[in-house]
C-alpha cells in the first residue's frame, strides 16, 4: 500500500510539473505574440516618425530658402523706401505746388495710377487698361491760369488769417 501512495505522489508531482510547465509555455507563447505585435506597432510608428523628420527637414531646408528670398526683398524694398525718403526729403513740396501745380498734380496722378496698375497687375486684375479721364495728361497752356478769380488771398494758414484780422 505504502507503494501504491509514493505512486500516486510520484505521478500527482509529475502531474503538477506537466501542468506547470504546459501554463508556463502557454502564458511565454501569449506574451510572445503580444510582443510581437507591439513590436510590429513600433515598427510603423518609427517608419512614420521616420518619414515625419525627413518630411520636417525638407520643410526647414525650403522655409530657410523662403526665408532669404523674404530678407533680400525686405532689403530691397528698406532700400527703395530710404531712396524715396531721400528724394523726398530733397523735395520742397509746398514751394513745388505753389509754382506748379498742374505739374504737381500730373506728377501725383500719373505715380498713383502706376501704383494702381501694379496692385491691380499683382492681384490678377487688368493692369492694361487705359487711364481713368481724371489721370489724363492737361494741355500745355491749361494750367498756367490761377483758379483764384478774386485776387484773395487763398492762405488757409489760420495764424495769418488770425493775424490778419486782428490788425
Amino acid at each position: 500500500m505504502f507503494r501504491l501512495y509514493v505512486l500516486i505522489f510520484i505521478v500527482a508531482i509529475l502531474g503538477g510539473v506537466g501542468y506547470s510547465a504546459k501554463y508556463y509555455y502557454d502564458t511565454t507563447q501569449n506574451t510572445i505574440a503580444t510582443l510581437r505585435d507591439n513590436n510590429a506597432k513600433l515598427e510603423v510608428a518609427v517608419d512614420t516618425a521616420q518619414t515625419s523628420v525627413e518630411t520636417l527637414q525638407g520643410d526647414i531646408v525650403k522655409l530657410g530658402k523662403l526665408n532669404k528670398s523674404l530678407q533680400q526683398d525686405l532689403q530691397k524694398a528698406e532700400q527703395y523706401g530710404d531712396e524715396l525718403r531721400a528724394k523726398l526729403s530733397k523735395l520742397d513740396l509746398v514751394v513745388e505746388a505753389l509754382k506748379g501745380s498742374k505739374s504737381l498734380e500730373g506728377k501725383m496722378n500719373g505715380a498713383t495710377a502706376n501704383l494702381w496698375r501694379d496692385f491691380m497687375g499683382d492681384t490678377g486684375g487688368n493692369a492694361k487698361r487705359p487711364l481713368p479721364n481724371w489721370l489724363q495728361p492737361v494741355p500745355a497752356g491749361a494750367g498756367s491760369q490761377s483758379s483764384n478769380q478774386s485776387g484773395e488771398n487763398s492762405d488757409t494758414n489760420s495764424s495769418s488769417t488770425e493775424a490778419a484780422s486782428s490788425q
